[in-house]
């Protein structure tokens, strides 16, 4: 929405009060008397739609808080599950038995068992 509607409220409230303000000290009877018959009409919708802006903000200032901590809800859940993931993947590494070392003939000359050339 919109916040022209409350600043031109404000300003025809404001310049409706000044002009009272001065047709007052003018001794402008008719005037003071309109000005001052128009003044709290004005004042009163004025004090509605500053309410009814100020709840809005409040909501929308509310909304993006909850939307903002469900984005960090679900960023914080994806980093656990990665996580979760990881350390499942490093897990099955470990237990997972390494190559047997490869016996280099040259360096250790072991009988094998079976039968010998005659």
């Amino acid at each position: 929405m919109s916040h022209r509607p409350l600043a031109i409220l404000t300003g025809l409230t404001l310049g409706d009060y000044l002009l009272w303000n001065w047709s007052l000290s003018a001794n402008r009877g008719v005037l003071a008397l309109v000005a001052g018959l128009s003044l709290p009409p004005l004042a009163l919708a004025w004090l509605c739609l500053l309410a009814v802006t100020v709840s809005r903000l409040l909501a929308r200032w509310a909304r993006r808080a909850r939307t903002a901590a469900d984005d960090r809800g679900r960023a914080a859940s994806a980093r656990s599950a990665r996580a979760a993931d990881h350390r499942a993947r490093t897990s099955a590494a470990a237990r997972t038995p390494a190559d047997p070392p490869a016996a280099s003939s040259a360096s250790s000359p072991a009988p094998s068992p079976g039968k010998l050339a005659a």
